[in-house]
């Protein structure tokens, strides 16, 4: 079976750290693939509102819409571990760029890598409803 292969970059400038809720397990008593994807997005609206920037301008009524995303699950995380999520931006292109993440599991004196992923971000126009350009200062602002 062919699987997913990330290459992650080399430096992460951001990381923030997010405690396991209940809610975040499944059936199997582990964070669950969808709950990795909402830390995921809690982690990007950190790194953006870090960066000084929004998800979604309102007064131009112009924002960022995932396009992809790819998870490669390395490790389990359970409720009580805080997961340490570094992010960092890379592949600019003139409508985006993508968000390459590394979450590790910290549990008393132990790193467990869980997952490592990437999401691809295009700015969007919500008033047009159609892909727009990559402001010119974001790659600047982008820690």
């Amino acid at each position: 079976m062919a699987r997913v292969k990330l290459e992650l970059p080399a430096q992460f400038n951001f990381r923030t750290n997010i405690p396991i809720r209940i809610q975040d397990l499944n059936y199997g008593n582990h964070v669950g693939n969808d709950a990795i994807l909402s830390i995921m997005h809690e982690a990007r609206m950190q790194y953006l509102q870090a960066s000084g920037l929004q998800e979604l301008d309102k007064v131009s009524n112009t924002g960022l819409i995932m396009a992809d995303v790819a998870i490669i699950y390395k490790g389990e995380s359970f409720h009580g571990d805080v997961l340490e999520i570094e992010v960092a931006a890379a592949e600019y292109s003139a409508t985006g760029f993508d968000l390459y993440y590394r979450i590790t599991a910290l549990r008393k004196d132990t790193r467990i890598l869980v997952a490592e992923a990437k999401t691809g971000m295009v700015c969007f126009d919500y008033n047009q409803r159609k892909v727009s350009r990559l402001p010119a200062a974001w790659k600047e602002q982008l820690v």
